[in-house]
């Protein structure tokens, strides 16, 4: 049978869902990209936020007729959505077939089999608790290409943070064993892997479950032995657990790229405190400022929430100056979004869409001016910069330096005068800056 999988969501549902797709292919099915062909049809949901909810939704409504339109005999909603709201989707979307929960997609062939091979064709329903953890020790179908693929080195979250959904459907924080993290590295780098980009919930708080104390910089440089494996990047570092042993391991291991993702939501000490988060204004800038002094030229990547409940236009201000102060390299703005059953749904002071517009509005343009700057600041550096592939139609290369994440941050386009393959590392030099990314010649 030809099964086709839809990845909504973060990376690390990404993670989940080519874990899905390694069960998929070691039972047999062909992979498919095309909805009229396939027999089964698996959604990977997220619901994040009411955005991604409603993406969800939409996307099942849509695949479902491809049960009349297509040759899908099987419909399978899995993750978020479907193990925070399995009781609406039983009651409510007919058409779903099997509902698979965060924890349980190592029973989806079991499940299908089950389904199709039943007489009465009854729903299939998988919901391990929400604090199991998965192995790691499958084989995964890449979907981002080989130069890079994503490491999740744990599942779920302890911060419960006021706005925030992760701890209800996600479950406690639960630290994959190093073991099973560098087995799976290997074999990743025996695909071809040439970037590794760490990511979890909180990274930084990896092995404190397992082994009692934090692991990041022990399991970063095992991390680094690894042959082939020439790019790491670390995302979701959260400012309260970056300490100096984890900045020294960095620039320590010429493998290890000088960038972190630290995701700090705010700078008014105010609103910092309403969100549940465990550290302020004075204790982030302290973390940026070691970074900086510790790894010289590091790009710091953050993000921020506009219009949470309460928040005032004194706290807009500061959180302004904030970004630019600190001008951070990347940065992110998302608008508060109300989630059902957080304390911060019920929070006074909900701002209105058009205050919460106009915030986000002004925060994304200080710092596009800041991204513009240090984008010139560029020209005539040089750097390190891998190979994704071409512009269609172009002789032009499309590359990222280590100062840029896959699909989030700039990318700099270098004329083709050579022959190179995805997954290339080469050394560029900056001859121009246009908006966020940049042109550069190899040399």
């Amino acid at each position: 049978m030809k099964v086709l999988l839809i990845s909504l969501g973060c990376d690390k549902n990404l993670v989940d869902s080519e874990f899905i797709l390694g069960l998929f292919a070691g039972a047999g099915y062909e992979i498919t990209d095309t909805e009229e062909e396939a027999d089964v049809i698996v959604i990977n949901t997220c619901c994040f936020i009411n955005d991604a909810k409603e993406e969800s939704i939409e996307t099942i409504i849509e695949m479902a007729g491809y049960k009349e339109s297509g040759v899908c005999r099987c419909l399978v909603v899995c993750g978020c959505l479907a193990q925070r709201y399995h009781n609406e989707i039983i009651a409510e979307m007919p058409e779903v077939d099997i509902i698979i929960g965060t924890t349980s997609y190592e029973d989806i062939i079991g499940a299908i089999d089950e389904y199709i091979e039943g007489s009465d064709n009854d729903k299939e329903v998988k919901l391990k608790s929400i604090d199991y953890l998965p192995s790691q020790n499958l084989d995964r179908v890449f979907s981002t290409g080989v130069e890079y693929s994503y490491l999740k080195i744990a599942e779920g979250c302890d911060k419960k943070c006021t706005y925030c959904i992760i701890p209800y459907i996600r479950g406690k924080y639960r630290s994959v064993p190093m073991e099973q993290l560098i087995k799976q590295a290997e074999y990743l780098a025996e695909c071809g892997v040439r970037e590794l980009i760490i990511v979890a919930q909180d990274t930084t708080l990896y092995g404190v479950d397992l082994y009692g104390e934090k692991k990041l910089p022990e399991l970063l440089s095992h991390l680094c032995e690894i042959e082939g494996i020439q790019w790491i990047r670390l995302l979701y570092a959260y400012p309260e657990d970056v300490t100096e042993e984890l900045a020294d391991t960095i620039v320590n291991n010429e493998k290890i790229c000088r960038y972190i993702d630290m995701p700090i939501q705010h700078a008014s000490d105010r609103i910092l405190k309403h969100m549940g988060r465990r550290t302020g204004r004075s204790e982030i800038t302290d973390r940026i400022n070691m970074l900086r002094n510790r790894v010289p030229g590091i790009a710091i990547r953050t993000t921020l929430i506009t219009g949470f409940p309460g928040e005032t236009e004194e706290d807009h201000h500061i959180l302004k100056n904030f970004i630019k102060d600190i001008r951070f390299d990347r940065l992110g703005v998302f608008k508060y979004s109300a989630e059902e059953n957080t304390p911060a749904e019920k929070f006074e002071g909900q701002v209105p869409p058009e205050i919460m517009d106009r915030r986000y509005d002004e925060l994304m343009s200080i710092q596009q001016d800041i991204a513009f700057e240090m984008a010139k600041d560029k020209i005539g550096k040089e750097y390190q910069a891998i190979i994704e592939g071409e512009l269609p139609g172009e002789d032009v290369y499309v590359a990222r330096t280590e100062s840029d994440a896959p699909e989030i941050d700039g990318c700099v386009f270098i004329p083709r005068i050579a022959e190179y393959i995805t997954g290339d590392i080469v050394t560029v030099k900056i001859t121009e800056a246009k908006g966020y990314d940049l042109i550069g010649e190899i040399i």
